[in-house]
C-alpha cells in the first residue's frame, strides 16, 4: 500500500475520493444475501438451493451451436448493437404471434446482454432525476440499484399474502395487489410500472383480470410498463402467460424483457432481449450502445439456433415436464413434515412459510444476519444445522415493508433431480424444530 508522511507520521493513501452516493441508495454496498449465503461461508456440503441458477448444462444442441459459432470469423467479433441479424430474426419468428403482431426486426427487437442490462438500458434511456418507478414487492433486488443509479425513485406497493396466511394450501395467485393501494402510490412523477409475471420470488402468473387493471391505470396517468417475463415458458397448473403488451392499447407504452438464459439453462451466457414499440426501442438502443456497445457474437448465434430448433426438439414443452417433477420432489418433501409453502404456478422457486420455525435462544448467529428480518436468522439456521441454503425473502421489500417478506425463505428447484432428492431428505430434519 502506497503512503507518504506528514511530519513524520506515515498516512495510508486509501479512500483519497468518496464513492457516490447512489452506491448507497441502491444496496450496492450493503452486504446482501448473495455474500451472506455465498457457498464460503456455509458448510462445504451444503445444498444449495439459494441462487437460482441451474447445476445442469443448456441442452447438447444449444451447446453445439455455440461451438459451431467459436469456429467462424464473424462471430467472433463486434456484432450490431442491435443483435445479431439471426438472433433478431428468430425472436421475431418466435414471438411475432405470441404478440399479436409481425415484428420489425430493425426497430422493434433489441438484443442485450442479459434481461438486467435490458431492463436497465430502458431506465437509462428515459429515467431523468428524481422520476418515480412503481415495483411490487417482493421485487427481484436489480431493480433497485437499476432505478437509483439512473436517478430514479423506487416506488414500493407490495402483493399481499393475507389470503394465503388463511389456506392450508396456499398457491402464488393467493398474493394479491391492492389496486387502490397501487392508486394511491402514483403520483405526477410517476413514469414507469416495472411488472414481473410470472413472478420472482413468488411465483405468481398475473391473472388477465390483474394485468387489465394494472393497464387502465398505465392508461389514465401515462404510464410507461417495463414487463419482466423471463419465466415465461415456465408456467404449470395449465395457467395461462399473459403477455402484457397485448392487452389493448398497451404494445404502445410497453417493453417487453426476456431472457435466453432463463430460456435455455445458459444463465452465464447473458443473452437477453427487448420487444417493443421504436418509440422505445431507439433511445433504449441509444443507451446500452453506450453502456455495453453490443452483447456476446457466438452466444447470439448459437441462442438464435436454440430459438429456430425448440420446436422440432419440443423443448418448452419437454422442460416444463422436468421442471414440473423437480417441484414436486420439494413440495412432497414439505408436505411430509407439514410444512406450509406457496406453491407457485410458474418460475422455479417455492416460498416456504417459516413463521413457526424455532431454534435455540443462544445459537450463534452471525453479526451479518442481526437486525434484519427474522427469515435470515431463519435460512442461516437451515442451512447450518439443516444443509440446504435458501434465500430470505424480506430482503426484496422495502424497510418498511420487511414484515411482509420476513416470514418466508425461497428455494430454488431449477436442480438436477437427484440433488432436490438429496435435499429433501435432509429437510426432514425441519420438522424438529417447528412449533406444532
Amino acid at each position: 500500500m502506497v503512503t507518504n508522511s506528514v511530519n513524520g507520521v506515515a498516512k495510508k493513501r486509501t479512500n483519497l475520493i468518496g464513492h457516490a452516493q447512489r452506491l448507497e441508495d441502491g444496496r450496492a454496498l450493503a452486504q446482501d444475501v448473495w455474500s451472506i449465503f455465498n457457498a464460503a461461508n456455509l458448510p462445504a456440503d451444503c445444498i444449495n438451493l439459494g441462487q437460482g441458477y441451474m447445476n445442469f448444462s443448456p441442452p447438447q444442441w444449444i451447446k453445439d451451436a455455440a461451438t459451431e459459432a467459436l469456429a467462424t470469423v464473424t462471430a467472433n467479433h463486434y456484432s450490431h448493437p442491435r443483435g445479431r441479424p439471426r438472433l433478431r430474426q428468430a425472436i421475431k419468428d418466435v414471438f411475432s404471434s405470441a404478440l399479436g403482431r409481425e415484428l420489425d426486426i430493425e426497430s422493434e427487437i433489441l438484443v442485450t446482454s442479459g434481461a438486467n442490462e435490458g431492463q436497465y438500458a430502458v431506465l437509462t434511456a428515459f429515467i431523468d432525476p428524481g422520476d418515480e418507478v412503481i415495483m411490487f414487492e417482493p421485487f427481484f433486488d436489480q431493480y433497485l440499484a437499476s432505478i437509483v443509479f439512473n436517478g430514479g425513485k423506487p416506488v414500493y406497493v407490495p402483493l399481499h399474502p393475507e389470503s394465503a396466511l388463511s389456506k392450508l394450501k396456499p398457491t402464488s395467485d393467493d398474493w394479491k395487489i391492492d389496486f387502490e393501494e397501487l392508486r394511491r402510490a402514483i403520483t405526477p412523477r410517476t413514469k414507469i410500472i416495472m411488472l414481473n409475471t410470472p413472478h420472482n420470488p413468488v411465483g405468481k402468473v398475473f391473472t388477465r383480470a390483474e394485468l387489465e387493471q394494472i393497464a387502465a391505470l398505465a392508461e389514465e396517468f401515462n404510464l410507461m410498463v417495463i414487463s419482466d417475463e423471463v419465466y415465461d415458458s415456465l408456467v404449470f397448473e395449465g395457467r395461462e402467460h399473459i403477455r402484457f403488451a397485448t392487452l389493448p392499447g398497451m404494445w404502445d407504452r410497453t417493453v417487453t424483457v426476456q431472457s435466453a438464459g432463463k430460456m435455455f439453462a445458459a444463465t452465464g451466457w447473458r443473452i437477453g432481449w427487448l420487444i417493443g414499440p421504436s418509440w422505445i426501442m431507439q433511445p433504449t438502443l441509444a443507451a446500452t450502445t453506450r453502456i455495453v456497445f453490443c452483447s456476446n457474437s457466438p452466444l447470439q448465434e448459437a441462442v438464435a439456433a436454440g430459438l429456430e430448433q425448440m420446436q422440432k426438439h419440443k423443448f418448452i414443452e419437454t422442460q416444463r415436464t422436468e421442471y414440473l417433477e423437480r417441484r414436486q420432489v420439494l413440495v412432497d418433501a414439505f408436505d411430509r413434515i407439514g410444512a406450509r409453502y406457496t406453491l407457485p404456478e410458474g418460475t422455479y422457486f417455492l416460498l416456504l412459510d417459516i413463521s413457526r420455525l424455532t431454534w435455540p435462544e443462544d445459537y450463534p448467529f452471525p453479526e451479518s444476519v442481526q437486525g434484519r428480518g427474522r427469515d435470515f436468522k431463519a435460512c442461516w439456521f437451515i442451512a447450518m444445522e439443516i444443509g440446504v441454503s435458501s434465500i430470505p425473502v424480506s430482503e426484496f421489500y422495502c424497510t418498511e415493508h420487511v414484515d411482509i417478506g420476513e416470514n418466508y425463505a425461497r428455494f430454488a428447484f431449477c436442480k438436477d433431480l437427484d440433488t432436490l432428492r438429496h435435499a429433501g431428505e435432509r429437510l426432514q430434519k425441519l420438522a424438529d424444530y417447528m412449533q406444532k
